[in-house]
């Protein structure tokens, strides 16, 4: 292995704002403590909640790098102690609290997924925030299975297209929605039974004609506000809402007799502030239930765009733009 330098480039909000305040600066390279590994970078994922954190929406956890980025593919460097399941050299996808846009970045060795050798750095990149995101929130939360019927909403993104193809092999049926026919066709071929382009189309109407009073038994929710009496509505009895992001708003006013009347199930959740401990958890039910989808080629990212560090306000342009068919990726 080569020798670690002292020094590295990484990229921060260097106050709140707009794309433009990101920085690509030069920092130390972080040291592992117990339990954690140092990475050599080779790709970061781009994800909204790194959005919304230069905007100053949410602020990284105690302890966290200010170093934007939550998931990495690279090398492992160093070991911390107590590091038990790798070693330097081991090819791995880490899902992190921050870090993630810079040449190097420390992980939980629990939180670390061993790529084989077939999967590239760059696609892996693109999995580990979408793979603990949707298989806690559709999965676990959502409780999805085999001969149900679901509505993911923002279904070309990085996390919607996952959501799609983990749905679609355990036997779901899919709605989902998008904003041109060319995304709403590339969630066809991702296994999307129906695609809706939300500007032309009513996805209520859509479910209706296609399931009656069965409507849908789980709605994977991005938007939020005037979305909610929506999807409600297009929930069938004992249906179950799962709202991961806000879009539109957080604020949301409803006729709670909906609820009641349908048995409905409302639920939510964020995954960066969750414990090590509980991140870890995903990360053996991802190994168990999702990683074998992955290394079969049935689960794959979709890579929109490769960008090198130094443009991730572009990164961020094109996501806040929701231009992206799938996930942006920074080449460190």
């Amino acid at each position: 292995m080569t020798s670690i330098p002292k020094t590295m480039r990484g990229v921060i909000a260097r106050e709140k704002g707009g794309p433009d305040i990101l920085s690509l600066d030069t920092f130390p390279v972080p040291e592992p403590k117990p339990g954690e590994v140092l990475i050599k970078v080779v790709y970061a994922g781009v994800c909204r909640p790194d959005i919304m954190q230069r905007r100053g929406v949410f602020s990284p956890p105690p302890g966290a790098s200010d170093i934007l980025g939550l998931e990495v593919a690279g090398t492992v460097v160093a070991c911390g102690s107590e590091v038990k399941d790798l070693a330097v050299g081991n090819r791995v996808a880490a899902l992190l609290s921050g870090g993630g846009y810079a040449q190097y970045a420390v992980a939980d060795a629990r939180c670390c997924l061993k790529l084989p050798g077939f999967l590239a750095e760059r696609d892996c990149a693109a999995l580990p925030e979408a793979l603990f995101t949707i298989w806690h929130n559709l999965f676990e939360l959502g409780r999805l299975s085999c001969g149900e019927a679901v509505l993911i909403h923002g279904g070309a993104s990085g996390n919607g297209t996952i959501a799609i193809q983990l749905a679609n092999a355990i036997g779901a049926t899919v709605f989902a929605t998008a904003g041109t026919k060319e995304k709403a066709a590339l969630l066809h071929k991702l296994g999307c039974a129906h695609p809706i382009v939300y500007r032309n189309q009513d996805f209520v109407s859509v479910i209706g004609e296609a399931r009656g009073a069965r409507g849908v038994d789980v709605v994977l929710d991005i938007i939020g506000g005037s979305y909610m009496p929506r999807n409600l509505e297009a929930l069938g009895p004992g249906g179950r809402h799962v709202s991961v992001a806000f879009m539109e708003s957080a604020n949301i006013t409803l006729d709670f007799t909906v609820v009641m009347r349908k048995s409905l199930t409302l639920t939510s959740s964020t995954l960066r502030p969750k414990p090590a401990d509980e991140k870890a958890r995903l990360k053996r039910a991802l190994e168990r239930h999702v990683w074998p989808f992955v290394e079969t080629g049935r689960v794959r990212p979709i890579i929109h765009a490769e960008l090198p560090l130094a443009e991730a306000a572009e990164a961020h342009r094109i996501l806040e733009a929701s231009e992206q068919a799938g996930k942006v990726v920074l080449r460190c």
